[in-house]
């Protein structure tokens, strides 16, 4: 299993037009499923209705080491959450960009 760092490094060496507007500390990526222990505390905070079991996609941003915004796709529909001194700083668009790409090798939950 990767550690949230790993992969968020790995993604913004493979996406870099992803973090084209972002405040220099923040890293945007999308999550693999399912969403490591210490993430989904954080995306529980942040969007406190969502069932986990439900995510088919999931983006975090970080900053300084730890989660302060997530997306997530359910079959309710697309819902950010982002801690409020960090809204209207790109974050959210970054975060819609980051769900709409294509990581190679992940599928969507449920699909084979």
């Amino acid at each position: 299993m990767f550690k949230a760092s790993t992969f968020i490094t790995l993604i913004n060496w493979r996406y870099p037009q992803m973090m084209s507007s972002l405040p220099a500390r923040v890293r945007v990526s999308r999550l693999p499923l399912p969403i490591a222990p210490n993430v989904a505390a954080q995306l529980r905070h942040l969007l406190p209705a969502v069932q986990l079991s439900t995510v088919t996609q999931a983006a975090a941003a970080l900053a300084g080491g730890r989660v302060v915004a997530v997306a997530v796709l359910t079959p309710q529909g697309h819902m950010q959450g982002i801690e409020s001194g960090w809204r209207g700083k790109g974050i959210e668009q970054a975060l819609t960009d980051a769900m709409q790409q294509d990581i190679p090798g992940q599928q969507e939950a449920g699909q084979p």
